[in-house]
């Protein structure tokens, strides 16, 4: 698909929402995660690496729900509904014209995603899922939850950067701080606690039995803050033929901590190779690449692993680092996670 590319308005129950256009080819709708701002989104590096990285060769179109960032921010009683969700983003694959699409549903988008997969699966072509839940009541206990809303509908300072540690997990306090800048941009204080009162309110579970996508895949980070690994795993157990890739990391934000990870087992989900990986990325292993990543998996360091195989730590060195390359991964950890998803363990 070629389409007119940039920031446009769509006109949807009275209201405009925003959305976004990029590249060309097949198209890739992102349903709306938690609040957004397509213009202030736009200037960080890392989000339109990460973006740009998994739409290469795609449209991908991202848009601001009602009542956050470029969209319309009066709210009327039934917006944050699931149903309303469904239907905005239906209402924009009409606008797009496209009859068939690939969805990336990411964090509360994904709840969205499943239950457009399940009432339109003619519309859908693959499903892709990153840190996703089936069910709100099960993101925390009730006083948690309710300890959250309070804290951003009565202090909106506060509540955001209490956000920004749970989305964030182990990240500098600078990047807390810009994250919670970046939800105070995007929303007022009152649409961000009704927000978090749907997505804690949301059950998808009763839809995942119908999903008919010919591809189904779930990407979750194994220590995740805010969406918890086990409710990715129950997930991609409870979908009809749905593939699991558990990745290391404890960002609920993709593009943060090892974005290019995340970006391959979505690409491959897409049935797609990230463009400029070279082909012998995931070639197969030598004899003594495999020994010595069976060591790196099991924790030992590389001077343990020289000892223990009777070669030099520089040799080890080049091994992993060969290992690495091979398997497209920024570190050793990310290099065994992709080696397990690969069968190569």
């Amino acid at each position: 698909m070629s389409a007119q590319q940039g920031i446009q308005f769509l006109d949807w129950a009275g209201r405009r929402v925003a959305f976004d256009v990029w590249g060309e080819g097949p198209v890739l709708v992102a349903p709306a995660w938690w609040v957004s701002h397509l213009e202030v989104d736009a200037n960080d590096p890392r989000f339109t690496r990460f973006w740009g990285g998994v739409s290469d060769g795609h449209t991908l179109v991202r848009y601001d729900r009602v009542g956050a960032g470029l969209s319309d921010r009066a709210m009327e009683p039934g917006d944050f509904t699931l149903d309303a969700e469904v239907e905005c983003l239906h209402a924009l694959l009409d606008r797009l014209t496209v009859a068939r699409v690939s969805l990336f549903g990411g964090s509360s988008g994904g709840c969205t995603a499943i239950a457009f997969a399940a009432r339109y699966p003619e519309r859908v072509e693959r499903l892709v899922l990153y840190g996703t839940f089936a069910r709100g009541s099960d993101l925390a206990p009730p006083d948690v939850r309710a300890a959250v809303v309070a804290a951003v509908r009565s202090h909106w300072g506060l509540g955001s950067r209490l956000l920004a540690q749970i989305f964030l997990g182990e990240r500098a306090e600078g990047d807390h701080e810009r994250f919670a800048r970046l939800q105070r941009e995007a929303a007022e204080a009152e649409t961000a606690a009704r927000l978090l009162e749907f997505v804690y309110g949301i059950d998808v579970s009763g839809d995942l039995a119908r999903i008919a996508a010919p591809s189904t895949v779930v990407v979750h980070r194994r220590r995740d803050r805010a969406v918890p690994y086990a409710l990715g795993r129950e997930l991609a157990a409870a979908l009809p033929q749905a593939v699991f890739v558990p990745l290391p990391g404890s960002s609920h934000l993709p593009w943060y901590e090892d974005p290019d990870t995340v970006v391959r087992a979505c690409r491959e989900g897409f049935g797609e190779r990230v463009r400029g990986e070279p082909e012998g990325a995931h070639e197969v292993l030598s004899e003594r690449e495999r020994e010595v990543l069976e060591l790196v998996a099991r924790g030992l360091t590389e001077q343990e692993i020289a000892v223990q195989l009777v070669i030099s730590p520089h040799t080890v060195h080049r091994h992993v680092a060969n290992i690495r390359r091979k398997l497209g991964s920024s570190s050793r950890s990310a290099a065994v996670a992709e080696a397990a998803r690969l069968g190569l363990l």
